[in-house]
């Protein structure tokens, strides 16, 4: 996987642009949403539904890239094909690794608040 950086800056400064007094709802509103797909995602992979499981992790690539989140979003990409090929053991990791990369975004995206 290449390195991508957790926040696309110029994406999130386009969007703060467009999105003006909405902006603070919009980020809120992503993390909240991202805690609970990643926990959709777990519920998945314990009930070893793939296909709930890839559905999830595609959703949730498509909210990441556009909130400018690329790493993220490619980090979804492969669990979502993970899903796609029965390959749940190996998605346990992938989830580990969304989480991470989540606390990142997150923690970036508060600052960006500020």
């Amino acid at each position: 996987m290449t390195e991508k950086p957790h926040l696309d800056q110029e994406a999130l400064a386009e969007l703060q642009d467009v999105m003006e007094d909405e902006f603070d709802i919009l980020i809120n509103t992503y993390i909240k949403d991202s805690s609970d797909r990643i926990a959709h995602l777990r519920s998945a992979l314990e009930q070893e539904d793939a296909d709930s499981f890839s559905k999830s992790a595609h959703s949730f690539k498509g909210s990441c890239v556009n909130i400018g989140a690329p790493r993220l979003g490619e980090l979804c990409s492969e669990a979502e094909k993970a899903g796609r090929n029965n390959r749940l053991v190996e998605a346990v990791a992938m989830v580990d690794a969304i989480e991470s990369e989540f606390g990142q975004v997150k923690a970036n995206l508060r600052r960006f608040l500020e």
